[in-house]
């Protein structure tokens, strides 16, 4: 049974750090594109960061410069490093595995007040 398990988000004021974690089981998680996305009511679902198993990484412009993701392979865990956050970066954050197949995470709330 697959399952990504997201943890971290929260509370935080604005020009604040939250770091979320994706915890993978199931795949072989090494093979995989891990990606984090956001969405807010109303508004379609958004790609904010991605690492290919090869390493190579997109973001999405507005996050440059203040998110990074980088992922644990031995601990098949990808995290999303978010500094200087604005009240616009408040989201449900989903953890995404795409390989042969696809799978999401159940998302984590982050919000960030003014």
């Amino acid at each position: 049974q697959v399952q990504l398990v997201e943890s971290g988000g929260g509370l935080v004021q604005a020009g604040g750090s939250l770091r979320l974690s994706c915890a993978a089981s199931g795949i072989i998680f090494s093979g995989y594109t891990m990606g984090w996305y956001r969405q807010v009511p109303g508004k379609q679902r958004e790609l904010v960061a991605s690492i290919t198993s090869g390493g190579s990484i997109n973001y999405l412009d507005s996050v440059k410069g203040r998110f990074t993701i980088y992922r644990d392979n031995a601990k098949n865990t990808v995290y999303l490093q978010m500094s200087s956050l604005k009240p616009d970066d408040t989201a449900v954050y989903y953890c995404r595995a795409l390989a042969s197949r696809l799978y999401w995470g159940q998302g984590t709330q982050v919000t960030v007040s003014s």
